[in-house]
């Protein structure tokens, strides 16, 4: 196992090693430079599970 970490710069919209913006500008960290260029999928897959189970604690299973 690697010990890298790679970012997603937002300012820049770009990946970056550890030395790069400031934390603030980026999302992170991610295992790799393939899954960080990801970032942004992963976060909107995230959203939609999380208010799907949302919306399934308050209202129960939708059928």
């Amino acid at each position: 196992m690697s010990d890298e970490q790679w970012f997603w710069c937002l300012r820049h919209e770009r990946v970056e090693p550890l030395e790069g913006c400031p934390a603030k500008d980026r999302m992170g960290p991610y295992p790799d430079q393939a899954t960080a260029a990801r970032a942004l999928e992963i976060a909107h897959e995230r959203t939609e599970r999380l208010d799907r189970e949302d919306e399934e604690w308050e209202w129960g299973p939708q059928k």
